[in-house]
């Protein structure tokens, strides 16, 4: 076998490979003789057919496979053992292959197109220095958060006159039209939901109270027409007229109050005692998420600084086509051209991360992804207990997770797993400046982040 490697220019290539009959006929020879032990033919015994008969019918099938996993295997390894920066996939040579003629060659000459990177290094004293970030979490805060958490666990009392907010039960109806059916059903209306225009008409309502409206004015779309009379949205659009409502029952959404049940509610079980113990941990948690925000804004300056400082030149060209041909079908040219500027900034994000970690000897135990899986369990379910009986439902679940969708959520968590080690690593070679800011300095910071970047 023979094998070229031919530069055109510093990103693009490509790989000659010529195959002879000595490299694939032993192994040709091989599978067409375990057919020929295993082949069921009528008229003739097993392992008696003749191998001519073999060959006519499977010769053919088995030698492309053979050179294709020959190829495979090949270019793979040449790509490996050169340490090429290839990008994209080899791309082969369409239409030299189709020009083969399978029956009368004894050896064959192919060509795999090959985008490359461009050769660079990573110098960490030539990089900038990189903002912390220390947002400034206080009493407003606090306040604001606990406020939020005492809506969220809030509990249900039945009032006896209706407010804005509150759910109205009872029953809605509409007279029968010329040739139609009456409309009555049980039901509850949100007056959340209710148009500003008419929702004066549904607030101090007691039990028994009948309220007269038009539907399509205190419900201004089917989908609120829906929620409103149970049924569905298509269904609920040719809804019109006066209906009325008369009030069964009112419920309000309470406010959690301040004492053991709401710190167990929130925090887990006998993790605080007392309200000045309440604040201080809830406090501490405000702080963590703001630390992990922090963290996600100072990812994206590093990464921005790897970009602005470490050229890399990509095969453009053949980027685009090869997009085109690996989702042929599914993107057209123009979304290509729209979308690869944000293609190409990943493409060397991560070809600058891939090669910190070879230097560094970076690597992701399974460990390291059920320990990142526990803490983002715990983040999703609010569990911030630390009793056995806990750990072991967290346990569950994140096994179970990495487990789920064929494998593919344990690859996304080790990804981020070792994405993660590597911006660690980074930080600990750069200059960090802290910056103190305040929570709205921050959202300013994010907002303007989260405008394109250019690479």
């Amino acid at each position: 076998m023979e094998i070229a490697l031919e530069k055109s220019t510093e990103t693009n290539a490509s790989l000659k490979i010529k195959v002879s009959k000595s490299d694939y006929q032993p192994e040709v020879d091989k599978k067409l003789k375990d057919y020929g032990r295993r082949a069921s033919i009528k008229g003739f015994r097993p392992g008696k057919v003749p191998p001519s008969l073999i060959q006519k019918m499977y010769g053919r099938s088995v030698l492309v496979d053979e050179i294709n996993e020959l190829l495979k295997n090949t270019v793979n390894n040449y790509i490996r053992d050169n340490k090429l920066q290839v990008v994209g996939d080899p791309m082969p040579d369409r239409e030299q292959a189709d020009a083969i003629d399978w029956d009368s060659q004894n050896e064959f000459e192919f060509r795999y197109n090959l985008g490359l990177a461009s050769d660079f290094e990573v110098d960490f004293d030539a990089l900038p220095p990189i903002p912390a970030y220390e947002i400034q979490a206080g009493e407003t805060e606090l306040d604001n958060t606990i406020e939020e958490l005492k809506t969220r666990f809030s509990g249900h009392s039945h009032a006896e006159e209706s407010a804005e907010g509150d759910m109205i039960y009872g029953e809605l109806k509409q007279p029968a039209k010329e040739d139609g059916e009456p409309f009555e059903t049980k039901t509850a209306l949100p007056t959340k939901q209710i148009a500003a225009d008419e929702l004066p008409k549904f607030i101090g309502l007691k039990k028994g109270d009948t309220v007269t409206f038009d539907i399509r004015k205190a419900f201004a779309d089917d989908k609120s027409r829906g929620l409103a009379t149970g049924l569905k949205a298509e269904e609920a659009a040719d809804l019109e007229g006066e209906f009325t409502f008369t009030v069964d029952d009112i419920t309000r959404n309470e406010p959690a109050e301040m004492g053991q049940e709401f710190f167990d509610k929130v925090l887990g079980k006998d993790a605080v005692e007392n309200e000045e113990q309440f604040r201080e941990k809830v406090l501490e948690v405000i702080k963590s998420n703001y630390g992990r925000e922090s963290a996600s804004l100072q990812r994206l300056d590093i990464e921005q600084a790897l970009l602005d400082n470490i050229a890399i030149s990509l095969p453009d060209d053949f980027l685009k086509q090869w997009l085109l041909t690996t989702n042929e079908g599914n993107i057209t040219e123009t979304e290509v051209d729209e979308q690869y500027d944000a293609f190409a900034r990943s493409v060397k994000l991560q070809l600058i991360k891939n090669k910190i970690a070879s230097a560094n000897e970076i690597n992701v135990s399974y460990e390291d992804v059920l320990n990142a899986t526990r803490g983002m369990v715990r983040e999703q379910f609010g569990f911030y207990g630390d009793d056995d009986q806990l750990n072991q439902t967290v346990d569950k679940i994140a096994q179970q997770y990495l487990m789920d969708e064929k494998g593919n959520n344990y690859m996304q968590m080790y990804n981020r797993m070792f994405d993660d080690k590597v911006i660690e690593l980074i930080k600990s070679k750069l200059t960090l400046e802290p910056r103190s800011i305040t929570v709205d300095e921050f959202k300013e910071l994010v907002t303007a982040r989260q405008s394109p970047v250019q690479a």
